[in-house]
């Protein structure tokens, strides 16, 4: 499942669970359940190339090939991962990869 996804080409397994958990200081169990629809929120809130640099990054791939990569400079390199996990802590991003609580009264 999600074998051919942007986060799949960087990292070996899909866990972008434990990332997001991680930055978006939201509990894993909170987090949507469903792989595919969390992969879909984060495709939602996040543009193509700060996705990229969120698997590159949590594959812990070098800066100086995340420069190469996004043709950045060393100051460029760090405000986009600034404004990346910035982001990330928003609650208007945050809450898009909550579970809701209407979620749960539908599970059997």
């Amino acid at each position: 499942m999600l074998d051919n996804t942007v986060w799949r080409q960087y990292n070996q397994e899909n866990n972008f669970r434990e990332v997001l958990a991680q930055y978006t200081q939201i509990e894993y169990i909170d987090l949507i359940e469903n792989e595919k629809e969390l992969y879909g929120a984060m495709k939602a809130k996040l543009t193509k190339k700060e996705l990229k640099l969120l698997a590159m990054d949590s594959a812990n791939i070098s800066d100086e090939e995340l420069k190469k990569e996004f043709s950045y400079d060393d100051e460029a390199l760090q405000k986009a991962k600034f404004k990346l996990y910035k982001k990330l802590k928003q609650d208007k991003t945050r809450l898009a990869f909550r579970a809701t609580k209407a979620d749960e009264y539908y599970e059997v």
